[in-house]
């Protein structure tokens, strides 16, 4: 993984995973995180949209990251790759996945629920995975159990985080960012509710800065 892939997670520290039903729509949705102080974005390809977003979402916002969510198989990382997805991420941990990502020199977060896939992702050079689904994990103090153990790997939260919890899981060192959907919900990117995104991207960006900023206090 790339030391500027997981600078950008560190800046951020949030990212907004959408589902995109028209792929028309996505340089909009892009506009909107840009201007919500959020340039990057996770899409989900479970839509025939999907792949066509990410090239969408890629061509004319060259300051956008943008990631392709459930990737499952090598197959899925090809085509993502050739959407134009700068990084890959699948919902659990898949050797095969892992190794294709690093084949194509393309930076990857693997999904990864339990200690076993853990010490995987260390073996396979990973420093930075998914804790997904964070919420039927055990949440922040879930997460705090397996960060004592694994202190060379760096956790993005995903499934179940929302603007309630967030703080929580910021506080541990261990946590890089946080995945979510409540930013970009599916609803208001069907709606063309752009400006009601980008209200809900700034009003996260807030949240995160004011729970780091409590944090080093």
């Amino acid at each position: 993984m790339s030391q500027a892939f997981f600078d950008n997670f560190r800046q951020h520290r949030l990212v907004p995973v959408a589902v995109i039903d028209n792929a028309e729509q996505a340089p909009a949705l892009g506009r909107s995180l840009v201007a919500g102080g959020l340039p990057l974005i996770e899409v989900t390809p479970r839509t025939p949209a999907g792949l066509a977003a990410i090239t969408a979402l890629t061509t004319p916002n060259t300051e956008l990251l943008v990631g392709a969510g459930t990737v499952l198989t090598p197959t899925q990382v090809d085509a993502a790759v050739a959407a134009g997805a700068n990084f890959i991420v699948s919902p659990g941990w898949s050797p095969a996945v892992v190794q294709r990502c690093q084949e194509l020199e393309v930076s990857v977060l693997p999904g990864v629920a339990t200690a076993g896939e853990m010490m995987a992702a260390l073996t396979h050079g990973l420093d930075l995975v998914k804790f997904f689904p964070a919420g039927q994990l055990g949440g922040p103090k879930g997460l705090a159990a397996y960060a004592g153990v694994f202190g060379d790997l760096r956790f993005i939260p995903t499934g179940g985080v929302s603007l309630a919890n967030l703080a929580d899981y910021l506080a541990l060192p261990a946590v890089a960012a946080l995945g979510g959907s409540w930013m970009v919900p599916r609803k208001l990117v069907t709606q063309g509710d752009f400006a009601g995104i980008e209200q809900l991207v700034r009003d996260a960006v807030a949240a995160v800065k004011a729970a780091t900023t409590k944090g080093s206090e």
